[in-house]
């Protein structure tokens, strides 16, 4: 059976690949896994009932919302089933309970892809051999369509076991992790309350053969996801540049001293600006100027210190150049440590897996996930949460036009999961 489903997995990224869609747009994605799941003895839940309409953050603007659900509509996801979706209420939780006293285990994937244009160059598998993003301004540049089908293969296997198995199980199959935005709305839900194991985890990260398995990651980085606004007024650049307020000056100067943030002693700290624009012509003043921003950090306290530092700067550039400045949250994440409980875990549940060369304790991630509210949730309440990692060797960095995988990590990834919820399992070992 762990053959069929590691086969089922790779087929299934590849078709995934080909309709990536941006955070609360998963219309496709989502059709895509309930359909997958239907026929299984899972209850599945989607719309509002997945999560809190109001903790969702970055929200796209709702002109690319419609424009996703009518894309959707022309993909031939019935009308009715994308209605239960509207205004971005994206994603699917599946759960089976076996009625038998268990462990409850929570496994999440995440589903969203990017808004980058997949390459069409020779070289690049998915152009090669026919799976390619038919969505053109997005692309599965992260590795989220190998997390679905592995997730979709763990449920497979779980239905097929039902008998055998017990305590209860829920997969969450999560929108909007790009940007740090969906993960909070549904924990605020409950889909992770009294979870006393939870698994995640990604592909790829680190560049290292496909077939091996990190038990747990460090260097989850707290972060904040941030636009700012800055309101000038404009003028004549040339006969009263005196009456203009300059906003893509006052821009740019808090660019400027953003990045002159002292790092903190006590553990890394990340700031980057990736967009900034304003102005409307040569001879005008500028008026307004939107800049993209977001802090990190190695726990939550640090990223706290760079946005505070980070606010400072915005609000006192904009009092240089007597302007306005306005910051809207984006998204975010936590700082979180996985259990070194799941060391040992994952080293015994694996210790006869031919699919596996090698169980790193850790390897580092050095990135942010919103997972993190969800392992801060199951761990506060008393349950054991980790992070994996399947290293896959990447002809092109993560989010990059040629981005790619290694599609043994997927089958890599398919027999730890089964291995351990096997091992999990009080009645069956």
């Amino acid at each position: 059976m762990l053959q069929e489903l590691q086969q089922f997995a790779v087929d299934t990224r590849r078709k995934f690949h080909t309709v990536p869609e941006a955070g609360f747009t998963e219309f496709i994605t989502t059709f895509e896994i309930y359909q997958l799941l239907q026929n299984l003895s899972f209850h599945l839940y989607i719309g509002k009932e997945i999560m809190d309409s109001d903790e969702r953050m970055g929200l796209p603007k709702p002109e690319e919302i419609e424009a996703s659900k009518e894309r959707a509509l022309a993909y031939g996801v019935p009308e009715a089933f994308v209605e239960k979706l509207d205004g971005g209420h994206t994603g699917v939780v599946a759960v089976l309970d076996t009625g038998r006293k268990g462990p409850h285990i929570a496994l999440r994937y995440d589903i969203d892809g990017l808004p980058i244009i997949e390459s069409d160059e020779e070289g690049h598998a998915p152009f090669d051999e026919g799976f390619r993003s038919k969505h053109s301004q997005e692309m599965h540049a992260c590795g989220h369509d190998g997390h679905i089908s592995i997730g979709l293969a763990a449920a497979k296997y779980i239905d097929a076991n039902k008998e055998k198995l017990t305590g209860k199980f829920t997969i969450i199959f999560q929108p909007a992790e790009e940007g740090l935005r969906g993960a909070n709305s549904i924990v605020q839900k409950g889909w992770v309350d009294k979870v006393d194991y939870f698994m995640s985890g990604h592909i790829g990260i680190n560049a290292l053969q496909a077939g091996s398995v990190a038990a747990t990651a460090n260097q989850i980085l707290a972060s904040t996801k941030f636009d700012v606004t800055f309101k000038g007024k404009s003028a004549h650049a040339g006969v009263e540049p005196n009456e203009g307020k300059n906003a893509l000056n006052a821009a740019a100067t808090a660019l400027l001293q953003l990045n002159a943030i002292p790092r903190h002693r006590d553990g890394a700290t990340r700031i980057n600006v990736g967009h900034l624009s304003g102005g409307s012509g040569r001879n005008v003043i500028a008026d307004e100027a939107v800049m993209l921003v977001g802090t990190r950090g190695e726990t939550t306290e640090l990223n706290q210190y760079m946005y505070q530092e980070a606010e400072r700067i915005i609000q006192a550039s904009a009092a240089m150049y007597d302007i306005e400045s306005n910051i809207s949250f984006m998204g975010q994440g936590l700082g979180t440590v996985c259990d070194a409980a799941w060391i040992d875990i994952v080293k015994e549940a694996c210790q006869n897996n031919s699919d596996v060369k090698e169980v790193y304790d850790v390897l580092p991630l050095k990135a942010s996930e919103d997972v993190s509210y969800m392992m801060d949730h199951v761990q506060k309440n008393g349950g054991l949460a980790t992070y994996m990692i399947f290293p896959s060797l990447l002809p092109a960095g993560h989010h990059h036009p040629q981005f790619d995988i290694d599609e043994e990590a997927i089958r890599t990834a398919v027999s730890v999961y089964i291995d351990v919820i096997h091992y999990l399992q009080p009645t069956i070992n």
